[in-house]
Parts: structure tokens; sequence; C-alpha cells
């Protein structure tokens, strides 16, 4: 079985760019189970939203009525508590014994140390050799390749706070309604993670005026 713990930004909209949720949707999975496996989305009941508006209940700050807003950078608690925890409580409900086979590389030693014989989790690419470029290029043989790798070298939710700045002018121009999405949730009141990126203290309003007057140069030429 193939399966795939999408985080959902709220009960509507994947936390996934548009364009790669319907590659794993309608072109990965249709090619997959045509060769006879079984593929499963697995979707949490919470969303990004419910985490962003959820309020304070532990520490100094319960009781006082703020809300998580957005989480902070590199400690992205989505990723454990919707995506990973997704994913558990799915091995849970199997009554046989299962081996998990994950994507990681040869070439990525600190994450290959995770994987301990307890948690029943094998790597075939570190098993087979098979490096970061090498999975790619196999990707690429068989057309299997997201278009989200034209811009970006890794996959992830559009509303990462670790995204570049080359994944936010992107996000900007193709999927303008989820750019404004995030600049509305900046605009909440009450919010421990009032900014975008709280490690950085970048907001999206910082990064939205930076594309708007990149966007508004006038070069030597152009003025020729």
């Amino acid at each position: 079985m193939i399966i795939f713990s999408e985080v959902m930004f709220d009960k509507d909209i994947s936390g996934e760019l548009p364009e790669h949720i319907d590659f794993i949707k309608n072109k990965a999975f249709p090619l997959f189970e045509s060769l006879g496996y079984e593929c499963k989305v697995l979707q949490s009941e919470r969303t990004y939203v419910d985490n962003f508006f959820r309020e304070v209940t532990r520490g100094k700050r319960k009781g006082s009525g703020l809300r998580i807003g957005f989480p902070m950078a590199m400690k992205c608690d989505i990723n454990k508590s919707i995506k990973i925890k997704q994913i558990h409580d799915f091995y849970k409900t199997l009554q046989d014994e299962y081996m998990q086979y994950v994507g990681i590389a040869a070439d990525e030693p600190k994450r290959l140390e995770q994987i301990i014989e307890t948690d029943r989790k094998i790597s075939l690419l570190a098993k087979y050799d098979y490096t970061e470029s090498m999975a790619l290029e196999l990707c690429k043989k068989y057309d299997l390749l997201s278009p989200i790798y034209d811009f970006v070298p890794r996959g992830g939710c559009w509303f990462c706070p670790n995204a570049r700045p080359r994944e936010l002018r992107y996000l900007r121009k193709n999927h303008p309604e989820l750019w404004k999405r995030l600049l509305e949730l900046e605009k909440e009141p009450n919010l421990i993670g009032n900014k975008w990126n709280t490690l950085t203290n970048t907001s999206i309003h910082d990064m939205e005026e930076r594309f708007f007057w990149e966007d508004a140069q006038m070069t030597i030429d152009d003025f020729l």
C-alpha cells in the first residue's frame, strides 16, 4: 500500500500546492494503482487553520485568550501533530504486522540515523545506495517528477515558514488567492506567532512590499 498524509490548510484547501496535489492524485496514484498497488490518502481531522486559531492552554499564557498563530520556523508543529500523527494513527488500525518503506536517500545521513529497527522502517533508497540526485533522475525516467521541482529543491506546505523567497514569489504570482489568505491571517489579533516567520521576524506583508517594489522597478533598457 502507498499512503500519502495530506496536511489540509482548512477543510477545503490542501496544504500542498495545487499543481502538486493534482499530480499526486491524478497522475501518480492512477499509475501506481494500474501496477496493482493500493493507494490511500490520510487526512487529520485537524487543519492548519485549526491549529492557528487554537487558544493557549498551557504555560504562563494559559487563560490569556491568546491564540497560537504562525508556528516557529524550524520547529513547525504541523508536521508532527497533524501529518506524522495521522500516519501513526493509521498504523494502529492495522491487524497484521507491517513494514514502513520511507523515501530517505543514501546521502541523507542525519535522517537515516533516525530510522531504528523498533520503528519498523526501511529506506529502499539507502538499501540500493540511491542518492537524492539519482532518485530525481529515476523519477524523470518514469515521468513521475512533480511539476513543483521546476522551481523548488524540496516540496512542502505552501504556507511553510521555511519557504524561500523564490517559493513565496511563485505562490504570489501563480496562486494569489492563497497568498491573500496568508496576508489575512497576519492581520488577526491576539496571536503569539503574529508574523509568518517568527524566527527571522519576517512578515508576509514585508514580502508583499518587497515583491511589489521589485516588480515595479524600471530598468535603464525599459526607460530607453
